[in-house]
């Protein structure tokens, strides 16, 4: 059975011989910013599994080794530390993620992050606890509990669905069924739906028809104490969550794209990216350049721009530019934010370290629905020097202004 088009693209910038240790060590200015905010990934030993970072530790790996394998597949000349460093993070990935009925149990949806490289390194000889890690992660996806309706539970907490594991899900579930299934079969117009229904389900709860944004998730039985009594919907829009969201939009639709899938998908998909990106532009800070940790309540007391959010949005817009999936009219203006927006992070939230490395600054904490879901919740997280979470996403929101060749 054939690999995916996509998958194969990874795993042609993920395959080479070691590198050792000494050649992450070049943190040097000449390096674009992408470059050397991995390098210092790298060299904090960053995004690789022990199995002592709680449940959120799958996703740092997973987000690390995304952003990684895109330096690779951009920088092929100069990618290969980063090429090593994910199959680094993803050989940790496979000694915790390779029993499914563990992983629905133990891990929100963003352990399914981990799914890419493990499906792309998973060709060829050698390589089967690669390929045991992504079938138990694919087969997560079918028993992760599900409310009566049919939408995924986010983690643990009853009938609850977050936008946040869609940047999991989606790029990882449409490269898995494009990859094991045949054109037209069951199968692949079964998982096809039920990926399309996951966004659409998230959609019709917790859009917010006064900003155009959605709203961080909701309670399919609306007994929590923060639901709304009709939709189930949580109250704010909180920056992070929606970054997952926008950018799982975008990464699935390339995926669609390049592997030809059925109109009705790929016209699904680019609808809810060109109706929700002009939103996000509209809810950008005019002073800044960045935006609000929680977005619909801009100037707010006590809320801030925050870090991770803001590479999100700016990552989802330039991509989006790039493969021509924003109106050709809003394009421009949409750049212009987002580069903007790149250029205010490497300015005020990227440090300069005295080893030569880089830090990363301004990036909140986990915001969970397991609480108030409050505006005083929200700001009141902590705030987290040296993320993955954020400097992954600048990592990708950098990689696309230096395609442009800014």
């Amino acid at each position: 059975m054939r690999g995916p088009i996509y998958a194969a693209t990874f795993a042609a910038v993920l395959f080479g011989a070691p590198v050792t240790a000494s050649n992450y060590g070049n943190h040097g200015h000449n390096k674009p910013d992408s470059q050397r905010m991995a390098s210092s990934i790298i060299a904090r030993g960053q995004g690789i599994m022990t199995g002592l970072g709680g449940s959120s530790e799958a996703l740092q790996a997973g987000f690390v080794q995304k952003a990684f394998t895109a330096l690779s597949e951009y920088y092929h000349k100069s990618g290969e530390p980063y090429a090593q460093y994910v199959r680094e993070s993803a050989t940790s990935a496979t000694e915790f993620l390779a029993n499914a009925s563990n992983n629905a149990l133990s891990y929100p949806m963003d352990r399914l992050s981990n799914g890419n490289a493990a499906l792309a390194l998973s060709h060829g000889k050698g390589h089967d606890s690669y390929r045991a890690t992504a079938d138990a992660l694919r087969e997560s996806i079918d028993l992760n509990r599900r409310n009566p309706e049919g939408g995924l539970w986010y983690f643990v907490y009853p009938y609850w669905s977050y936008l946040d594991g869609m940047y999991s899900l989606g790029p990882f579930y449409s490269l898995y069924t494009f990859a094991t299934t045949r054109i037209g079969s069951h199968s692949r117009v079964k998982a096809l739906d039920d990926l399309l229904y996951q966004f659409e389900t998230l959609w019709e709860h917790c859009h917010h028809h006064s900003t155009g944004l959605l709203t961080h998730g909701y309670d399919f039985r609306k007994t929590a104490v923060w639901a709304d009594p009709e939709t189930g919907a949580s109250p704010y829009v909180w920056g992070r969550s929606l970054g997952w969201y926008t950018m799982a939009l975008v990464d699935t639709l390339e995926i669609l794209e390049k592997e030809n899938a059925p109109h009705k998908y790929r016209k699904a998909f680019l609808e809810k990216f060109q109706t929700l990106m002009p939103a996000v532009v509209k809810a950008v800070d005019k002073c800044t350049g960045g935006w609000w940790q929680v977005i619909d309540q801009p100037r707010r007391e006590g809320n801030y721009i925050e870090s991770s959010g803001t590479a999100m949005f700016a990552y989802s817009l330039l991509k989006g530019s790039r493969l021509g999936y924003l109106p050709h009219k809003f394009t421009p203006a949409a750049k212009k934010v987002a580069i903007r927006a790149q250029k205010y992070l490497t300015k005020h939230f990227v440090v300069e370290e005295a080893d030569g490395t880089v830090g990363y600054n301004g990036t909140v904490s986990v915001c969970s629905l397991n609480s108030t879901a409050s505006y005083d919740y929200y700001i009141h997280q902590p705030i987290l020097y040296n993320s993955v979470l954020g400097s992954a996403a600048y990592i990708l929101a950098s990689l696309e202004v230096e395609r442009l060749g800014h």
